[in-house]
């Protein structure tokens, strides 16, 4: 089936197309048929529509269990994706199952930062191009609201070049992530607003209603997770130190580092991609870093990539 925007269809056909790629990404946009580097507003209104869905804290309120489910969400999920989809699909820095593999797919996928796919393959295109005019999230070149929240919402920035990651396009069921982006994060923010109401039954006393787990557990949680993520493509390449000479403008920050679960060690992890830690220090937290230990002592994953000897030695001059 060809693209309405690369044919004449109705204005309304082309809406209803756009619409339909909102919860099928099969049919993405054919490259050339339009321009690949303008925000697409039809297709970015989700993204813009779960930010304004904070706002409804205002009617919704607030309670203590509300907020803990927010911030358990927070955590949970930016470690499925600093562990995972970074550590794991972008870098392959250490191994597990296949079930494992999966399992944290779905989590990273519950993100609203589109399928493992998606995420690993511009991923492994910003290391090969970083902060050139390939790069299409670099503040140098492109400044920083758009490598911040603007290059995603592009036609370009919305599909996925499975070309660049043939390790794990193999998977039918990481593919079906990719394409059905939406279907992880409708059903978390449904299975949370059902808690919120069965609560309101069960324990009328936590004044905890469907309504604030829905807008505190999904959308502002999520919404505070997409832009501590998205400082490591604007913040980590602006503000912090240089601890190597890379050939990009990657800086070490002790602050992202903290929200980010060791993300913020930007330069150690562009100078040298290959180890599960970006702390390279004992004193530089990196909570991904430790939980993927844990996981290892568990059995759950194995084959962690240290740091290398040379690299160590490098530091010490």
């Amino acid at each position: 089936m060809r693209s309405p925007s690369a044919t004449d269809a109705s204005p309304a056909a082309s809406r209803l197309w756009v619409i339909r790629r909102w919860f099928d990404t099969s049919n993405d946009t054919p490259a050339g048929a339009v321009r690949e580097d303008r925000i697409d507003w039809l297709r970015a209104a989700p993204f813009v529509a779960m930010h304004l869905a904070c706002v409804a804290v205002i009617w919704a309120g607030v309670s203590t269990v509300a907020v803990l489910v927010a911030v358990a969400m927070y955590a949970v999920r930016m470690f499925a994706l600093t562990g995972f989809y970074h550590r794991y699909f972008s870098h392959r820095t250490f191994r597990t199952s296949r079930t494992v593999q999966f399992l944290f797919g779905v989590i990273g996928a519950s993100c609203v930062q589109r399928g493992p796919l998606w995420w690993a393959a511009h991923h492994r295109h910003h290391h090969r191009h970083a902060d050139t005019p390939a790069d299409p999230h670099s503040p140098r070149v492109h400044g920083f609201l758009w490598s911040h929240a603007g290059w995603f919402l592009t036609p370009r920035g919305f599909r996925t070049n499975l070309d660049r990651v043939p390790d794990f396009a193999a998977f039918p069921e990481l593919r079906w992530l990719d394409r059905y982006d939406t279907a992880v994060p409708v059903l978390l923010a449904v299975a949370l607003f059902g808690l919120g109401k069965l609560l309101e039954c069960v324990a009328p006393g936590l004044g905890t209603t469907g309504w604030q787990m829905l807008v505190w557990g999904f959308f502002i949680s999520t919404v505070v997770l997409f832009h501590a993520t998205v400082t490591i493509n604007s913040l980590a390449h602006r503000f912090g130190t240089r601890r190597f000479e890379t050939r990009d403008d990657s800086r070490n920050n002790a602050w992202l580092a903290v929200f980010t679960f060791g993300e913020g060690w930007h330069n150690n992890h562009h100078f040298f991609p290959g180890t599960v830690r970006q702390g390279f220090r004992w004193w530089e937290v990196d909570l991904t870093w430790y939980g993927l230990w844990l996981m290892a002592q568990l059995g759950l994953v194995s084959e962690l990539k240290p740091i290398p000897a040379w690299v160590r030695t490098k530091m010490e001059h």
